[in-house]
């Protein structure tokens, strides 16, 4: 991809952690390869490079975030889309995305003007959080990690009753998802009554798992919330993380992952909207980002409620693949 830029080619730059663009960089020299350390004192694994000329470089307090109306509605990606939708995101989440060039000259004209009008977009208690994250140096790779606030760990026993009620709801809706794809669905032993009144339907619903793992394995399966399978083998799996901490199901990810680094398996954490920061930072733990088989960021995704109604609410669910959930699936930033 960095072979294709060229002198002269424009970055637009965009904070992934604040959703913010904040710079343009002209393409001055490059591509070329660069072992001397930049961004870490050590085994940078960055060295992919250019020489770039800054035409706009912005403070983070002024840069523009993306859900700002007039950028919201003017580019191409996100504009007639609902703020809370994540369709767009593929084009700010990886590096050297070629923006459409209408895009492009929209974000110029925009960020060439706040570089002299400097509006204040402050941070929010969040946004500092965000900015808070700290990286870990893998021997393969540098992985971004978060240390949660543990202040809720104590919990109001009746929300979480009623919360429970509402994650055994959720998790009867992704197995009757499931379920309409033609898979078979585990639901572990202690939930099963309560999601066979809610699912009204046991059909596809296995009683024992089909698995050959060795017995500590086979528990920690066991215990994951939903489970779809395809004959033998597992094809997603998925906790409905309804406590504040929205830390034992993930744990319980992270268990399977450890236990079973060569499983290949699409993992899952259903919560509501308003737990979907917490589940990133949970998932971006630094213990969570030593598994053998890469940072559990890379292999757990996040899908809220309101996500998993939309997609109940597909037509044809029958006809369609298991792959049309990561087109509601969030990746940690």
């Amino acid at each position: 991809m960095a072979d294709r830029i060229k002198p002269g080619d424009v970055f637009v730059c965009y904070l992934t952690r604040l959703s913010r663009w904040f710079g343009l960089l002209e393409v001055v020299e490059g591509p070329f390869i660069d072992n001397h350390p930049i961004f870490i004192s050590e085994n940078d694994p960055f060295v992919v490079r250019f020489r770039v000329r800054p035409h706009v470089w912005l403070d983070v307090k002024v840069g523009i975030p993306i859900h700002d109306e007039l950028i919201w509605n003017g580019l191409s990606f996100t504009q007639g889309l609902a703020k809370g939708s994540i369709g767009w995101t593929g084009k700010v989440r990886g590096s050297l995305v070629r923006l459409d060039d209408r895009d492009a000259l929209f974000l110029s004209d925009r960020l060439k003007k706040q570089s002299t009008e400097q509006k204040s977009y402050p941070l929010s208690d969040q946004d500092i959080r965000r900015l808070s994250t700290h990286t870990v140096n893998r021997s393969d790779k540098v992985v971004n990690v978060s240390v949660p606030d543990d202040s809720n760990l104590f919990e109001d026993v009746e929300a979480v009753e009623i919360e429970t009620r509402e994650s055994i709801r959720m998790q009867a809706l992704t197995a009757r998802i499931g379920q309409q794809m033609g898979l078979s669905i585990w639901i572990p032993r202690a939930d099963r009554s309560g999601v066979l009144k809610e699912l009204k339907d046991a059909g596809q619903v296995l009683e024992r798992l089909p698995l050959n793992y060795d017995d500590t394995t086979l528990r920690t399966i066991e215990q994951i919330d939903v489970l779809w399978l395809r004959g033998r083998s597992i094809v997603r799996a998925f906790e409905i993380e309804h406590t504040t901490s929205v830390y034992s199901g993930i744990l319980r990810m992270a268990d399977l992952l450890a236990l079973q680094p060569n499983m290949d398996i699409k993992l899952h954490i259903i919560a509501p909207v308003m737990k979907r920061e917490k589940v990133f930072q949970e998932i971006r733990r630094p213990v969570f980002s030593l598994l053998e088989k890469g940072p559990l960021a890379e292999t757990c995704t996040y899908i809220s409620y309101d996500s998993l109604r939309e997609l109940n609410g597909l037509k044809h669910l029958e006809h369609l693949s298991d792959s049309v959930l990561d087109e509601y699936a969030e990746e940690a930033e």
